[in-house]
């Protein structure tokens, strides 16, 4: 029995391309490899390689530590709530605020769509923006990490494209049955809408999940520091509060040493593990919502 369809054989430039494309997917993929096994590593392991390609060890001591240190917790959840409600914050302004831009007859439009692209190339700067969040009462807020960061512009674009997509008749009919914008919005629009909003609340997600420039610059208290700041804090000082910690539990568990950038990898592990968690989850609905979204009128 002959083959249905015939085997296709790979050219010489498609070899190459694999080996380029497999190389730099390599390279990609290396430094968070890096990171795990090291995050497991034994002190005296570690210390006798100069170069730790394989793992050699597995150890859970740098987690034990890095779970123990109240710090870490209480930036864990200052970016939950920081997360959860940055998410909820900007989706509401941006799906209003794409919905309304996206009606023609919508007066000063023009003018407010010409504004918001303005923003996209410039800024009043560092300084006045810091005079605005003081004198607003932002500073050393947790508040400072959602509000000014509410709306993404090329987000808000892109979802005035996709609603300016939907066929007019849709809201016609429901004109005809009573129903006014609100209602139109909220019982029609998203409904129809759900993996185009899944994509973009992942984006503002994985942005407010990731949020460390505004805690840098207008939060002092160490309570309410994100987690980003608390891994910035490790990587840069190896933490001595950290340290201490990992002593005395290497005492009363008689470990040798928990090696310090076990610690610090155990706490980009740990840090980066819960919102990649959530990929799986909405990663199909990523090319659909960004393609119909940047369909232009």
């Amino acid at each position: 029995m002959e083959p249905t369809r015939a085997k296709k054989k790979m050219s010489t430039f498609d070899i190459v391309t694999y080996i380029i494309l497999g190389f730099l997917a390599l390279i990609t993929f290396y430094p968070f490899y890096n990171v795990i096994i090291i995050s497991f590593a034994k002190f005296d392991v570690i210390s006798k390689s100069d170069l730790y390609w394989l793992p050699q060890s597995f150890d859970f001591s740098a987690y034990k530590v890095v779970l123990s240190d109240t710090k870490f917790w209480s930036s864990f959840l200052v970016t939950i709530l920081v997360t959860i409600g940055g998410v909820i914050f900007s989706m509401v302004i941006s799906v209003a605020g794409a919905y309304a831009l996206s009606k023609k007859g919508m007066p000063g439009r023009n003018a407010v769509l010409t504004l918001i692209l303005f923003t996209m190339f410039f800024n009043g700067g560092l300084i006045p923006f810091y005079l605005v969040v003081k004198e607003v009462g932002l500073i050393n807020n947790i508040l400072v990490m959602i509000i000014p960061a509410g709306i993404n512009t090329m987000y808000l674009i892109i979802m005035k494209n996709y609603f300016s997509t939907i066929p007019d008749g849709l809201e016609e009919s429901a004109k005809l049955d009573g129903a006014n914008d609100m209602y139109i919005l909220l019982k029609i629009i998203i409904p129809i809408s759900m993996p185009f909003m899944a994509t973009f609340g992942l984006f503002y997600a994985v942005e407010r999940w990731n949020e460390w420039w505004h805690a840098l610059i207008f939060i002092s208290d160490a309570d309410k520091a994100p987690l980003q700041i608390y891994l910035r804090n490790i990587l840069i000082t190896a933490s001595s509060s950290l340290n201490s910690i990992a002593m005395t539990m290497a005492e009363q568990k008689n470990l040798t040493k928990v090696y310090t950038p076990s610690l610090q990898m155990a706490s980009i592990v740990i840090s980066c593990l819960p919102i990649m968690l959530v990929y799986p989850f909405l990663q199909k609905h990523f090319a659909k919502g960004v393609l119909v979204g940047s369909m232009k009128e």
